[in-house]
């Protein structure tokens, strides 16, 4: 029917995003959260619950997609979050699929390629000519998300501790960081030490990504070779993925992690050729999906439409 609407979803380590869309594709309410991994935040589901709350009782909801982390990772974890969807929107059809599987159908509107993913933690996701995806890299912190900006966060804290002790030069980011946080740089095992093991969450230390960027923009050698790093890994991704499309295939990007140009600079010179601009953020990508879960027609015209409005809507 036309004056049916559409629910996208778009959940991650640090935050869940909620956009209520018509078929035009503008959206007319939103919703902003907190992290909602069910590998690593225990109270995900309440978090997310808690933000679908305001959208259940839309009567004119037909289709809702919620693309989220760990989904078609654990299976376990998966059937919860498919228990969540479906009994918050029992009357609506609903899909749930991988966080990045969203931001690829948005980045490509649909089509094969690579998506290059850097946020909270790091992925690349591959979609063939034929439709059939394919993954490399989202193991999470303990033993992957090399690239990630929580992987260059807690290496600028390893490279600060070794500077302030004299084992690696100076670098601007030990004063960088402690601004950042706060804390007493007169006393740095005191300050910086009990952040550490006493207050630091995944998504703070995330977010120190964002100071080593400014540090490089500055010049300091430190925090460019730690983003060099990071480039490093996320080639890597590419690389390992790359024949599932083709070697020449297109590439693009996702993730908080490249609002450091440097950083996506250095990913290009690496991969070889310059990305795709992604055509719709993730959350696009989420409501992508639950378009198609009712055949509406996707057009360029509906692409635009939901990229203007939601970078109007989820405009910081």
């Amino acid at each position: 029917m036309s004056d049916d609407l559409i629910l996208g979803i778009d959940g991650g380590g640090t935050k869940v995003m909620v956009a209520l869309a018509d078929r035009s594709g503008h959206i007319l309410r939103t919703g902003l959260g907190g992290g909602v991994n069910a590998m690593d935040n225990p109270g995900w589901r309440t978090e997310l619950e808690t933000h679908l709350a305001p959208f259940c009782g839309e009567e004119r909801l037909a289709a809702v997609a919620a693309a989220l982390p760990v989904y078609g990772e654990v299976a376990r974890l998966s059937r919860l979050l498919e228990e969540t969807i479906d009994q918050s929107f029992p009357k609506a059809r609903t899909r749930v699929l991988n966080d990045v599987d969203a931001a690829h159908l948005g980045a490509l509107a649909g089509r094969s390629g690579i998506l290059v993913l850097s946020g909270t933690g790091s992925m690349a996701w591959a979609r063939s000519a034929e439709g059939e995806p394919a993954r490399t890299g989202g193991w999470g912190d303990v033993i992957g998300d090399e690239g990630s900006s929580y992987w260059i966060g807690r290496l600028a804290l390893n490279l600060v501790s070794q500077s302030l002790d004299g084992r690696l030069p100076p670098t601007v980011l030990a004063k960088a960081v402690f601004d950042h946080l706060q804390l007493d740089a007169t006393n740095p095992m005191d300050s910086l030490g009990a952040w550490a093991t006493t207050d630091a969450k995944r998504s703070s230390i995330a977010a120190l990504s964002a100071v080593v960027d400014r540090a490089a923009q500055s010049g300091d050698a430190a925090a460019v070779g730690l983003i060099d790093l990071a480039a490093d890994e996320l080639a890597k991704h590419h690389r390992a993925i790359a024949g599932h499309c083709g070697p020449v295939s297109d590439w693009t990007f996702a993730g908080g992690t490249f609002r450091s140009t440097i950083l996506l600079n250095a990913l290009e010179k690496r991969i070889g050729r310059p990305p795709v601009a992604p055509k719709l953020p993730p959350i696009g990508g989420a409501l992508f999906a639950a378009a198609q879960l009712l055949d509406w027609p996707i057009d360029e015209s509906w692409i635009g439409h939901v990229a203007a409005s939601a970078t109007a809507a989820f405009a910081q």
